[in-house]
């Protein structure tokens, strides 16, 4: 099918970089497999390795084993390669370079008529984010009077909310907010897309969605595996700015928003900012009973047996750096009041999965405990599975049969896989696809990336005072032990941690 996309070129900073190789250049070959992208487009790697055009196309396609090219005709895979093109630099930001790379895409215009459109993909070290748009804007290829620039920024964007605001306006400075877009590949994933659609396109959910009929709301994000030989970078990092501050809270706000008054980038991420406005602050003091930071000690996982973080290369001797949060906190508007949320993620932990589970608070009276203790506390949960095994499972109870009335938790079950035959894309196909398309929805506006900042700031000034403890958990564990703490003083039954399969008979065990 022809593309209706303007033509254009997608230059990639850093583009003999690992995400480069892993996701960037597979993502826009199923771009180009599926006859998304226009007839005159070109893919310009940039970084600072002396590659020629071949030697970058042997790189990141022929010799690249994360592209994967299954059912793909050898055709397809040279008509595409023929796309790509590179310019090695010295630097990423000198004048010199810039101009290089400016006579580079007016050759190209010249000889494939791609067109003086432009996206610019930053996948280079946080340092170069602010520098390379000036010197982009320096060689006038910021702003086209006939054509458009747009800029994509890869996470972290920032380090606490100062650096976010400063970045901000640096950037700001040169490329109009409606041109930036700060990437996050989990709003990529269709079940995180379709967190709206269950909320805002079902009677039946909506009148649900609210402190009057939810209990509580949690959110696991798990890795089973550790930080590897990337314990240098992550150090620096630590779990709370490498997920919370952006991934999860990014699936808090499509959970919890406001309905949206139309189905528009300006309308949904003005709600977004709103929410992360609403968050209660977790100041100083209450760090200690709201947060818990824990750190993996050696144990056995699923990918085998793991050293201490601390053992890993790069990691410190005395590194207080997390790798596991959890926390629980309120949303102060007239939806959420009350209602506590919970969010944890780590690294090492049993299972690989994001979900949400939404838990609905119990009939007023139990008429059916003098048969049955678990009528007592028959969970209705609604437990929307992100990755892996995308699907949602509604439970309920029921009624054994048999004498009496003896009560069992069923469930109604949903599977993306069901839906389609086609597979479903890539988080970084969709979201290139988007910015091609000039649809920023899907990305993080600058305000709420502030927003974000503001919440997460005081836990992190917290923790390198030192003012709260720093817990340990084996590799392998569901975490601290002292995260079960949080659901002190009533706020409900505790995490619940997953099993493999979406729609296990008891779908969750306890710790």
């Amino acid at each position: 099918m022809p593309s209706n996309l303007d033509p254009h070129v997608l230059v990639i900073f850093g583009a003999s970089g690992d995400l480069a190789q892993r996701k960037l250049v597979p993502a826009v070959f199923e771009l180009f497999r599926g006859g998304y992208l226009p007839e005159k487009f070109a893919l310009l790697g940039a970084s600072r390795t002396d590659f020629t055009d071949e030697a970058f196309r042997n790189k990141v396609i022929f010799e690249n084993e994360h592209f994967k090219s299954d059912g793909a005709k050898e055709e397809e895979i040279k008509a595409f390669s023929e796309k790509l093109f590179y310019q090695d630099l010295a630097t990423y930001d000198g004048e010199k370079d810039i101009k290089a790379l400016a006579d580079r895409l007016k050759k190209l215009d010249k000889e494939l008529g791609v067109g003086r459109n432009y996206i610019f993909y930053l996948s280079t070290p946080p340092k170069l984010y602010s520098t390379i748009p000036a010197a982009l804007a320096k060689a006038g290829l910021n702003n086209n009077q006939d054509a458009w620039a747009r800029l994509i920024v890869e996470k972290p964007f920032g380090y606490n909310e100062q650096s976010a605001i400063k970045l901000n306006r640096e950037i700001q400075e040169h490329f109009p907010e409606n041109t930036i877009y700060r990437i996050d590949h989990y709003l990529g994933k269709e079940t995180v897309q379709n967190l709206l659609v269950t909320r805002f396109a079902n009677g039946f959910f909506e009148p649900l969605w609210n402190r009057n009929y939810v209990q509580s709301v949690q959110i696991t994000a798990a890795e089973t595996v550790g930080v590897g030989s990337r314990g240098g970078y992550y150090d620096e990092s630590g779990a709370m700015r490498d997920m919370v501050q952006n991934h999860l809270l990014q699936v808090l706000a499509h959970v919890a928003m406001e309905p949206p008054i139309r189905a528009d980038a300006p309308s949904i991420r003005n709600e977004k900012l709103k929410l992360f406005q609403s968050l209660r602050p977790i100041t100083k003091k209450d760090v200690k009973t709201h947060v818990v930071r824990g750190q993996y000690t050696e144990g056995i996982t699923s990918e085998g047996k793991e050293v201490a973080y601390r053992d890993s290369p790069g990691v410190p001797e005395k590194s207080k750096t997390e790798t596991y949060v959890a926390m629980k906190f309120f949303i102060d508007n007239w939806r959420w009041a009350g209602v506590p949320f919970f969010v944890r993620t780590g690294k090492c932990l049993p299972l690989k999965l994001t979900e949400v589970v939404i838990t609905f608070k119990n009939p007023p009276q139990a008429i059916f405990a003098e048969y049955d203790d678990y009528a007592m506390s028959c969970d209705n949960q609604l437990i929307i599975r992100i990755q892996p095994d995308e699907g949602m499972a509604l439970e309920f109870g029921m009624k054994v049969p048999g004498e009496g009335f003896r009560v069992k938790n069923v469930d109604m079950d949903f599977f993306y896989r069901d839906l389609t035959k086609n597979d479903v894309p890539e988080a970084y196909t969709r979201l290139l696809l988007d910015c091609m398309k000039g649809e920023p929805t899907l990305y993080a506006r600058g305000d709420s990336v502030e927003a974000a900042w503001a919440f997460v700031d005081p836990i992190l000034e917290a923790w390198e005072k030192d003012e709260v403890p720093l817990y340990s958990y084996p590799a392998g564990s569901w975490g601290p032990l002292q995260a079960d703490a949080l659901w002190s003083g009533g706020l409900g039954n505790g995490w619940r941690n997953p099993t493999s399969s979406l729609t296990d008979r008891k779908h969750y065990t306890k710790q």
